[in-house]
């Protein structure tokens, strides 16, 4: 089946608007909401306990609630019975984990316990900071000497989109945003970035072959030749991204989201702002017309 350029002109402009309405939303929720900072960042306390394995995950989990006077977070371990808390250290003396579980369980082994400080959790925030700011510098660098400035501005702002919704999904729904978390978001920014690249790429091409052709239909025949091939690519990394998610437990849950989020977003900001933005821009293959000439000039 084929699309006709009015109805896929059509298509990409509708979501071009669905983008920036998405975008909106998000930076609202990170603006007034924020986020739920994981102990990676936050500081507090990580034991792993061994306990009867009979007592299920409910029962733990309310007593370790009303006992410490917070939302604990449990993780079930590898080996039946075996527990990882996290809790944050609040001003008051709280009761040690054993105490706390002695209650609804005649042993109580706690195999380790660390405390991450409050100094070292903002470290790593501002380290992680760091590491996407610095990612964006380099990717900004990398484009600005690849294509155009019209389509390396349209692949750069594909990029803060797909950033900015997936922390903004995590702010509308409070899941933990952890060090696993800051991770996937530095894998979608490099994901994202390959998608756009090939799709600006393929526009490029097509701009500089056809210095009398229209905007408007290179870049549909564009978004054509490579659709294929991001389907393929962007479909097997979902259905591993999703094993991931469903068989990878609580441990790795945000970690996958993260990714299936920032994968899918890849795939449809590439389309939406990275090759219709510069066409809003003004883009057309004079410019590419324009280079060839003065390179030819200053050849011998």
């Amino acid at each position: 089946m084929t699309i006709s350029h009015n109805t896929l002109t059509r298509l990409r402009f509708g979501m071009s608007g669905i983008s920036a309405f998405l975008f909106i939303i998000s930076v609202a929720f990170i603006t007034f909401k924020g986020f739920n900072w994981g102990l990676d960042f936050t500081g507090g306390v990580v034991a792993e306990v061994n306990i009867d394995h009979d007592i299920t995950s409910s029962t733990i989990k309310t007593q370790l609630d009303s006992a410490l006077a917070q939302d604990v977070q449990l993780v079930s371990s590898n080996e039946p019975g075996r527990w990882i808390i996290r809790y944050n250290q609040t001003e008051t003396i709280q009761p040690s984990i054993t105490d706390v579980l002695t209650p609804i369980s005649s042993s109580v082994d706690v195999l380790n316990s660390s405390v991450v400080g409050p100094q070292v959790g903002q470290d790593m925030v501002e380290q992680g900071s760091l590491a996407i700011l610095t990612c964006f510098v380099l990717t900004m660098l990398y484009l600005s000497y690849r294509f155009e400035w019209r389509l390396a501005l349209g692949s750069l702002v594909a990029l803060v989109y797909d950033v900015v919704l997936v922390v903004g999904l995590f702010s509308l729904t409070q899941i933990e945003f952890n060090l696993t978390v800051l991770a996937a978001v530095l894998a979608v920014l490099g994901y994202s970035l390959n998608d756009s690249i090939i799709i600006a790429d393929r526009a490029r091409e097509l701009l500089k072959g056809n210095p009398n052709g229209t905007t408007n239909h290179l870049i549909n025949d564009a978004v054509k030749a490579t659709f294929s091939r991001t389907l393929v690519t962007s479909g097997t990394t979902l259905v591993t991204v999703a094993s991931l998610w469903l068989l990878g437990g609580a441990a790795l849950e945000g970690f996958a989201i993260a990714l299936c989020v920032g994968i899918a977003s890849g795939t449809w900001s590439s389309i939406s702002i990275g090759v219709t933005l510069p066409q809003l821009l003004g883009l057309q293959p004079k410019h590419y017309a324009n280079n060839d000439m003065s390179n030819e000039e200053v050849c011998p």
